[in-house]
C-alpha cells in the first residue's frame, strides 16, 4: 500500500529560530534559510542526506525540563548517530558543547549506548553510538 502522506519536517519551537538553526547546521550540515515571507520567525535547515528541520519563534517559549515529565513533558527528542565508537561520540560531545549544548544525562553510557544533551533552547537530543553489522 502506498503511503498516504510524505514526511516533510520536524519543527522545533524556540525563542530565536536563526540561532537554533545555526546551532544544528554547525554539526549536522546544511545552511539555515529564513522561510520566504516568514521574516525572522521561521527558519528551515535542509540536512544533506537527511530530514528537514524547521525552527519557529514562539513568544514566551518555555523549554522542557528533562526528565521532569510531571512539570513539562519531554514531548519528543532527536536521536543523532554519533558514530560506532565511543571516541567518535566523545568528539561529537566536545563539538556540541563548544556550540552551546549542555549535558542532561551522561551516566551509564556504555550500558545505554547514548548520552543526552539539551540544545541552546532546551530541547533534549541524544548522541547515540550505533553498532553497524
Amino acid at each position: 500500500m502506498p503511503p498516504v502522506v510524505r514526511f516533510r519536517s520536524v519543527v522545533l519551537d524556540c525563542p530565536d529560530p536563526g540561532a537554533l538553526a545555526a546551532f544544528y547546521a554547525a554539526f549536522l550540515g546544511g545552511t539555515p534559510e529564513a522561510e520566504e515571507g516568514g521574516g525572522d520567525s521561521w527558519y528551515v535547515l535542509r540536512i544533506p542526506g537527511g530530514p528537514r528541520l524547521a525552527f519557529q519563534r514562539v513568544e514566551g517559549y518555555t523549554p522542557p525540563e528533562w526528565p521532569r515529565a510531571d512539570r513539562n513533558p519531554q514531548q519528543f527528542h532527536l536521536d543523532l548517530d554519533a558514530g560506532t565508537t565511543w571516541a567518535e561520540v566523545d568528539a561529537a560531545e566536545q563539538r556540541v558543547r563548544e556550540l552551546g549544548a549542555r549535558p542532561l544525562d551522561l551516566e551509564d553510557r556504555e550500558k545505554k549506548d547514548f548520552v543526552v544533551y539539551a540544545d541552546p533552547a532546551g530541547h533534549p537530543f541524544c548522541l547515540c553510538r550505533i553498532e553497524r553489522p
